[in-house]
């Protein structure tokens, strides 16, 4: 099989990192005050490169929580599936983030429900270097014509 399909994207992620966050405090309200707290993602592989996971630790004001994301490429569409799930929202995964990598910049997208309310939801994974990295998350009530970034991740490997 080719690895040339995507199926590698996700590899530079693979290890150990500090993460440094900034979340926006309240979300599509027009705020802009932000939450900055530190983190330590460990991800791998999983599905023999076709899949991998990550464990988030976030050490937020309001106390240690926990995340996972579950990743999937799909060699047939050459498209990754994102999951999330976290400590706050035990029992379920929300809706796949789907997308790819360009030009070294991933770009995912979903339609969620937010507080009652169908919007877009985007994730960008720019920035990538051996040793660095930055996620964002952005929210659209306007089908993606304008869009809130609501928390960024600065990753540095620690290994």
């Amino acid at each position: 099989m080719s690895n040339t399909d995507g199926r590698n994207d996700f590899d530079f992620y693979v290890g150990t990192w500090q993460v440094h966050n900034r979340r926006l405090r309240e979300r599509l309200k027009g705020s802009d005050s932000w939450e900055e707290f530190e983190g330590v993602s460990v991800a791998q592989q999983i599905l023999g490169g076709v899949g991998n996971i990550d464990e988030i630790t976030l050490y937020r004001e309001s106390g240690i929580g926990h995340g996972f994301t579950l990743r999937l490429f799909d060699p047939k569409t050459s498209h990754w599936y994102l999951y999330w799930t976290s400590s706050a929202t035990s029992g379920r995964l929300d809706v796949p983030m789907i997308g790819r990598f360009e030009n070294g910049r991933g770009e995912f997208h979903a339609q969620e429900f937010f507080e009652g309310k169908l919007i877009f939801s985007r994730y960008v994974w720019s920035n990538i270097t051996e040793k660095t990295c930055r996620w964002e998350q952005a929210f659209s009530t306007d089908g993606g014509k304008t869009w809130e970034t609501n928390w960024i991740m600065e990753s540095t490997r620690t290994e």
